[in-house]
């Protein structure tokens, strides 16, 4: 997953010159050593840092990565989804389920949008996507095999991006922030969206029923691994070296900010929330180990197959090669429109240049009434 850019050698604005960083700040007879100390300061203070303020290279590269795979996992999530749109079983669900992919590709909009006030280009991201160098949610590469699938998926993983991002609604950098806020008050309709293509299967046929719970039964495992990331303490299921490696990496991540919780607190979050409403839904949670804790206040449930996790993260599955070629070729296939976006924006610039040089001067106009 690691993904980095050349980062400039020099901030730009009033901090340029500065070792490190790319925005502004306050200077300072000490330096960089100042710079640090404000960057500390803002974040202490739970305030956001902007595209404008200086900010060390660790924190840029966290937030290109972070945004970037965000962005990736957005617009390849739209594939499996997107594939049941002309088999929608009604003119209703078709229309939700059309409206529901595009919300995902204007959030990638949003995300790549936010990744470029980094300094890095959204051409290179998506290069870095094509090319492997950047992973999405290996979540998106196992395959959708019924309609049931769209229900589950928008339940359960959409379930769990909103555990997971309703907190970076308040993460450090603000145009990731903001951006987040308008993606999860549009990923918790989906949520409802896929709860209720599951409650209409759950009150049809049996054939209807069976499908629901395969569905789920699929699903159920990449949302609480694979949406989540590794564990990052020893009770989320991991071996000690595993658990001390996560929580290394999730404690820089909530000393700068960017996360607020571990994952597996977000983890268990998810799993409090999912197990009443499979309830109501009448559906079994593929888990014999779920069972209401009372002394913890939170449901408990079984250790996490991490060699799972692991294997999914590999390139090498062929759901997920499929993923990526047919996202290159939506790519290459829509240049043209790149290409003809691009021109016409030169036009009116050229033309908007045109008519700024072809307008009097100033004063012009008043002395030829004058005299």
């Amino acid at each position: 997953m690691p993904f980095e850019t050349s980062t400039p050698e020099a901030g730009t604005g009033a901090g340029a010159g500065a070792e490190t960083g790319v925005g502004v700040g306050p200077t300072g007879p000490n330096g960089h050593a100042g710079l640090q100390e404000y960057f500390d300061a803002v974040l202490a203070a739970g305030e956001q840092i902007e595209p404008r303020d200086w900010m060390p290279d660790g924190y840029r590269r966290m937030m290109i990565r972070q945004i970037a795979q965000h962005a990736h996992s957005e617009i390849i999530g739209m594939q499996p989804e997107g594939a049941w749109i002309t088999r929608a079983p009604s003119l209703h669900r078709k229309a939700s389920l059309l409206a529901k992919v595009q919300d995902e590709a204007g959030h990638g909009l949003y995300l790549y949008a936010a990744a470029e006030t980094l300094g890095v280009e959204r051409d290179e991201l998506l290069d870095a996507l094509h090319r492997g160098q950047q992973n999405y949610a290996a979540t998106f590469d196992h395959p959708a095999l019924t309609w049931a699938d769209t229900g589950a998926i928008a339940w359960l993983t959409d379930g769990a991006a909103v555990v997971n991002q309703v907190p970076l609604c308040r993460t450090s950098y603000g145009p990731y922030a903001r951006a987040m806020r308008r993606v999860c008050q549009e990923e918790a309709f989906h949520v409802r969206q896929g709860y209720d293509v599951l409650h209409a299967l759950c009150q049809g046929t049996p054939a209807q029923r069976e499908m629901a719970q395969d569905a789920v039964d699929r699903w159920w495992l990449p949302a609480v691994a694979l949406m989540f990331g590794p564990p990052d303490t020893a009770a989320g299921g991991s071996d000690e070296r595993g658990a001390a490696m996560g929580a290394a990496m999730s404690r820089r991540a909530m000393l700068w900010g960017v996360k607020r919780h571990t994952n597996d607190e977000l983890r268990q979050r998810f799993v409090d929330n999912c197990v009443p409403q499979a309830e109501r839904l009448g559906l079994t949670l593929p888990d014999p180990a779920i069972a209401w804790n009372p002394e913890r206040g939170h449901y408990d449930f079984g250790p996490v197959d991490w060699e799972l996790y692991r294997a999914a993260l590999g390139d090498d599955s062929r759901t997920g090669r499929q993923r990526r070629a047919h996202r290159l070729a939506a790519h290459r296939d829509g240049a043209w429109v790149r290409e003809a976006v691009d021109a016409y924006a030169a036009a009116e610039a050229a033309e908007a240049e045109q008519a700024a040089g072809a307008a009097p001067a100033d004063g012009a106009d008043e002395g030829s009434r004058v005299g």
